[in-house]
């Protein structure tokens, strides 16, 4: 249930595409990548992530929005390469949590994402909880077991 030696290891069971899970847990970490690189203009926060993480109260928001470009991309990586992906995918959807709540300070209630609204990052958040539920429930499962039950199938 724990961090353990394996979930540091990129495993080829990782990247078996005929497992939905694998292409879920993918696509979530590819999505992750964009956060990261939208804060960012020829290598350092552009003016608008700035202010935008001020309006949103995270003060001083030139250190928020780095933590939060470092978290983006820490999880995003981690969920592609199938690295600690229950603690991964807990940490993306934390991410996006975040990310609705600098929205509603800022924007007020807004849902579709075509008019600035959090349609898209709670979308997001709840396919990274539930990457993260499944791992947790595959790793609360000993391997012997899950190859059993696999076989038997």
């Amino acid at each position: 249930m724990f961090v353990k030696k394996e979930d540091f290891r990129i495993q080829a069971k990782n990247f078996d595409l005929s497992d939905s899970h694998n292409v879920v847990r993918i696509i979530c970490g590819l999505f992750m990548l964009p956060h990261f690189a939208g804060k960012f203009v020829a290598g350092s926060l552009t003016a608008g992530t700035i202010a935008f993480f001020g309006k949103a109260g995270f003060n001083p928001p030139e250190v928020w929005a780095y933590m939060a470009a470092c978290a983006e991309l820490a999880t995003g990586v981690a969920l592609v390469l199938g690295l600690c992906t229950r603690w991964a995918a807990l940490g993306a959807a934390f991410v996006m949590a975040m990310a609705v709540y600098a929205l509603q300070v800022v924007k007020g209630f807004g849902w579709t994402w075509n008019t600035g609204g959090y349609e898209y990052p709670v979308f997001w958040g709840v396919a990274a909880l539930a990457v993260a539920i499944t791992e947790f429930k595959r790793a609360s499962v000993p391997s012997a077991i899950r190859s059993q039950t696999t076989a038997a199938a």
